[in-house]
């Protein structure tokens, strides 16, 4: 396998399964970055409006002189714009520079505020306008997607999660998939890898595979059937990052990774932030 897998979403639209993360990048950063990412292969691009960098990304866009077709941007509705979610989104479009979005989704639930079934709906009303082609949420729980498909109707095409070695949410990943929603992961690598690129199991498949303990974890993701989106700005890590469609990881190895799970969460628990 040498080419980058995609992934279908519920609403039949298509995802590549890689990206890149641009969370704490500057606007000066991210076109650097989203200029080299393109160059070595991505064409997908998470951002938010709470990363407050959707300009740069913008600019990169334009920049890069790639068709807009080709791409595949992500931003994410914040925690205030709950009950506003067409002027958010708007905001987002003319920071972007562009048309649509391929992907918006809820960037938290909220639960203490409880106005995302209704930020929900206005994201439905949005992709029917057609100014975002597929709709999702992050960090939702198991209660928070129920509701929003038993008021609604309408199951999200992703719930982009905190996920990697440490934190596998493996219950949370199978309730997903069950309602065909896909599984997204951030913080694929643990924030830099502390605590996973140093794991024997890690270090003995880099050097079998003849790769970096950062691609052996990528992989793990994406023969885990998950998509995923290191977050990088440097060069070197955004090409290597890239370099993983030339070997995959058997099930026992898989296994082997899947043992490291200590159930340990690094970003805001999803039940109280934002409150």
């Amino acid at each position: 396998m040498t080419h980058p897998t995609v992934i279908k979403l519920h609403d039949g639209n298509v995802m590549p399964q890689l990206g890149l993360g641009v969370w704490q990048a500057s606007n000066e950063e991210v076109v650097a970055a989203i200029h080299k990412a393109i160059e070595v292969g991505y064409r997908s691009i998470d951002t938010a409006a709470a990363y407050k960098n959707e300009s740069g990304v913008g600019k990169a866009i334009i920049s890069a002189g790639v068709p807009r077709e080709d791409l595949f941007i992500t931003s994410k509705l914040w925690n205030d714009a709950h009950q506003r979610p067409a002027e958010a989104l708007q905001e987002s479009l003319e920071h972007l520079q562009l048309d649509y979005l391929d992907l918006y989704l809820i960037h938290w639930p909220v639960p203490a505020i409880d106005h995302y079934v209704e930020a929900w709906k206005g994201l439905i009303e949005l992709q029917k306008q057609g100014l975002v082609k597929s709709i999702g949420v992050c960090n939702f729980q198991v209660p928070h997607l129920q509701r929003l498909i038993d008021e609604t109707g309408v199951a999200p095409v992703i719930n982009q999660i905190e996920l990697h070695p440490l934190l596998q949410q493996r219950q949370l990943n199978t309730w997903n998939a069950m309602h065909k929603i896909q599984t997204e992961s951030w913080s694929p690598l643990a924030q830099g890898g502390a605590g996973v690129f140093d794991q024997k199991i890690i270090h003995s498949l880099a050097d079998k595979y003849g790769k970096t303990p950062a691609q052996i974890v990528i992989r793990w993701h994406l023969d885990s059937g998950l998509v995923v989106i290191p977050k990088s700005v440097t060069p070197s890590r955004i090409a290597e990052n890239f370099n993983v469609w030339d070997f995959r990881l058997d099930k026992e190895e898989l296994s082997e990774i899947t043992r490291l799970d200590q159930n340990k969460r690094l970003g805001p628990d999803p039940d109280q932030f934002g409150g």
